[in-house]
């Protein structure tokens, strides 16, 4: 064999030279606060109009719609309150509820006799412990019969304008899914977000979350194509990424469905729920 043909045969079975892979580097801590904070910002943009979703014109409403909205949507307390509070409109009147009237109109939220239990027991402590006004501090909601921290947070952060953060089961998964925690706990959860936001954007915050994890970002399957945010989420792809098909996974005013509540903010720009019983 000649030389040249040496130098071909070489030539061809050398591999020529490659780059080594680059495991990326771990987020730092840093990086991580200014991309949740920069998230924050994005979603504020998106959902400048983000609200409670629950219908209440007083801290006992918010209260009573929080405590029933375990395990059921805000759609479905909303659609029960009007009667619920036409028949029990102060903390006086829910605490001497007949146990089986009271159950009988939550009866749509499931759960109806472990939340009427809870409803007429919060509702004596009201009367009996805080002169029939709810409170206004953290540490007295908590002393109320079926009252946590998220639902303290909720009627702190609405009725009071106290900042808190609502980690409910929404708020959970989105903040696990952009690796701002890996808690699963609430209480953990909530400590560990604190930390990374002022005090001021806390309710706030916790709205835009809620709002992004019903319109958007599902438990099942995320709408990772029509995702705002999708260029900050560490785990985009876990949904579906066509375009057009996530734009039919869009949920209330985004997929132009009603809200969940009957009666909205002024600036909401979706419908208005409809009533129980009524069609549409």
């Amino acid at each position: 064999m000649s030389g040249k043909q040496n130098s071909a045969v070489g030539e061809q079975s050398s591999p020529s030279p490659k780059k080594p892979n680059k495991t990326p580097k771990p987020e730092s801590r840093l990086g991580m606060v200014r991309r949740a904070r920069r998230i924050n910002r994005e979603l504020a943009e998106v959902y400048p109009y983000a609200h409670p979703e629950l219908d209440f014109v007083n801290p006992f409403q918010l209260l009573v719609a929080t405590v029933l909205s375990a395990q059921t949507t805000d759609l479905r307390v909303n659609q029960t309150t009007p009667a619920l509070f036409a028949k029990y409109p102060t903390p006086e009147d829910m605490a001497a509820a007949v146990p089986e009237e009271l159950e009988e109109i939550i009866r749509p939220t499931g759960f109806f006799r472990a939340k009427a239990k809870a409803l007429i027991g919060l509702s004596a402590a009201l009367r009996d412990n805080f002169g029939g006004e709810v409170p206004g501090r953290l540490k007295d909601l908590v002393t109320l019969p079926g009252v946590g921290r998220k639902t303290a947070n909720v009627v702190l952060g609405n009725a009071f304008g106290v900042a808190g953060l609502t980690v409910d089961t929404h708020f959970g998964r989105l903040v696990r899914r952009w690796k701002w925690t890996e808690q699963e706990d609430p209480e953990k959860v909530e400590a560990e977000i604190a930390a990374i936001f002022p005090k001021s954007e806390w309710t706030m915050l916790s709205h835009r979350i809620i709002f992004h994890g019903r319109r958007i970002c599902h438990a099942r399957k995320p709408a990772c194509g029509a995702c705002p945010i999708a260029h900050l989420c560490p785990s985009y792809g876990e949904g579906e990424t066509d375009p057009e098909k996530a734009k039919k996974l869009l949920k209330y005013e985004l997929g132009g469905q009603p809200g969940q509540r009957l009666s909205p903010p002024p600036d909401y720009p979706g419908k208005s729920a409809p009533p129980l019983g009524a069609a549409g």
